[in-house]
């Protein structure tokens, strides 16, 4: 494996990982700081929306238009990009409601889910939920962890940043398993180990992408596959960061989370070049 490779697998797990955040910020922390968590995500949907449309979806159409013409060449990119939300959506909607990964969790979540767990019937519903969305969590980090891997073997600036923003956005996601299993159990290692694993699945998409895709990677192919990565990045700020950021938002905090997030990337772009 080549440095570029090693990168990009080392920043997918980082990525992955970052479930393990969130279950520590659970257990250690007694309420939520919602404006900075408000901020986060919505700097991570900047980041994200930004480098998507505006960097990877124009590298994809450049390839692809290079291979196959103008008018051609556009709409495989668009079939890519819009492929690409196809199968992030489907995937949400095959994940049952109650233990969608979506549903976002703050730390004054565990004292609640603590108040009502009186009877072992109720210990295991709570168990139950919270492996429910550890796999759910595993099933829909794998195409980001596909997402992640290609964009950092293209330009590792950009991926970088793409990382991080996918890091953000995992924390409440492992808050969201942790919870219900540790007040199921009363063990936090067994709650941070079945979060931490729910972030395995995004190294493993980058295993995949790279044993597997990279084998066949042509012109075209990255081309489709690079719009796919635009359009999963897009339809995740949209359906899961930014309906996060607004929950906890405070004043606007969201929206100037986006706006920074844009910016940075912008600024970053332009410096890198």
């Amino acid at each position: 494996m080549d440095d570029n490779v090693l990168l990009a697998l080392g920043l997918t797990l980082f990525a992955g990982l970052a479930t393990g955040i969130g279950s520590l910020i659970a257990f250690f922390t007694t309420r939520t700081n919602k404006k900075f968590l408000s901020i986060a995500l919505g700097f991570s949907a900047g980041v994200m929306i930004y480098v998507s449309l505006i960097e990877i979806f124009v590298k994809a159409k450049d390839s692809l238009v290079n291979v196959h013409g103008e008018t051609t060449g556009y709409w495989y990119t668009l079939f890519g990009f819009f492929g690409g939300m196809l199968l992030i959506a489907l995937i949400d909607r095959f994940i049952p409601k109650g233990n969608n990964p979506h549903e976002v969790k703050s730390v004054e979540d565990v004292q609640k889910a603590q108040l009502i767990v009186n009877e072992e019937v109720e210990a295991d519903r709570l168990m139950k939920m919270g492996l429910f969305t550890a796999m759910a969590i595993a099933i829909h980090n794998f195409p980001e962890g596909i997402a992640t891997f290609m964009a950092v073997l293209q330009d590792p600036n950009v991926g970088i940043a793409i990382a991080i923003a996918v890091a953000i956005h995992n924390i409440p996601e492992g808050i969201a398993v942790a919870i219900p299993i540790f007040y199921a159990t009363g063990k936090r290692m067994k709650a941070f180990k079945w979060s931490f694993a729910s972030g395995l699945s995004e190294p493993l998409g980058a295993l995949i992408a790279y044993f597997l895709l990279m084998q066949f990677m042509t012109d075209t192919m990255f081309g489709i596959i690079f719009a796919g990565v635009a359009g999963i990045m897009v339809f995740i700020s949209i359906d899961e960061l930014l309906p996060a950021a607004k929950k906890y938002d405070e004043a606007h905090s969201s929206i100037y989370g986006l706006v920074a997030g844009m910016a940075v990337m912008a600024i970053s772009l332009v410096m890198l070049t």
